[in-house]
C-alpha cells in the first residue's frame, strides 16, 4: 500500500472518530438538561422513586441545598436531587384471579380451534357423504 493511502485512511479513521465523540456528548448533555429540568419542577405532592429504589412522595423542596424531603410510608426521608431517578407511577395491577379466568378461557379457545388439516378433512368427509346420499336418494 503506498504511504499516500495509509495517511488518508488514518484521518478518515480520525474524522469519523471526533464525530462520533461529538455525538455522543450532545446526546448526553440533552440527557442531563432532561434530567436537570425533571428535578427543578418537582414539587410537593408528587410520586418520585430513588435510586435506590425507594419510593416516596415529595414533601418539601430546598433549591438553595439540592434537597428534596419524601414520605414513605410515614418515614420522612432526606435526599439529594441527585439521588431522584424519575417520577414513579403505579404500574397496573392485576389479581391472580383474573389470570387463571384468561388461562382458562385461552384453553377452551385453544380446544375450540380445529388445526386446517382436520377442518378440510372433515369437510372433504361431508361432501363425500353428502354426494353419497344424494346418489342413494336419485336411485331411489
Amino acid at each position: 500500500m503506498p504511504q499516500g493511502s495509509s495517511s488518508y485512511l488514518i484521518m478518515i479513521v480520525s474524522i469519523v472518530l471526533i464525530g462520533i465523540m461529538m455525538w455522543w456528548q450532545s446526546r448526553k448533555a440533552k440527557q442531563q438538561q432532561k434530567m436537570k429540568d425533571f428535578r427543578s419542577s418537582l414539587e410537593p405532592g408528587t410520586e418520585v422513586i430513588t435510586i435506590g429504589g425507594i419510593i416516596g412522595k415529595v414533601v418539601s423542596v430546598d433549591e438553595e441545598y439540592e434537597e428534596i424531603v419524601i414520605d414513605s410510608e410515614g418515614s420522612l426521608l432526606r435526599f439529594t436531587f441527585r439521588a431522584i431517578n424519575k417520577e414513579y407511577t403505579r404500574p397496573a395491577f392485576i389479581h391472580d384471579d383474573e389470570v387463571e379466568d384468561a388461562e382458562q378461557t385461552d384453553e377452551a379457545d385453544d380446544q375450540a380451534q380445529v388445526p386446517v388439516d382436520k377442518a378440510l378433512e372433515t369437510a372433504e368427509n361431508a361432501t363425500q357423504s353428502d354426494d353419497s346420499a344424494q346418489t342413494a336418494d336419485a336411485e331411489k
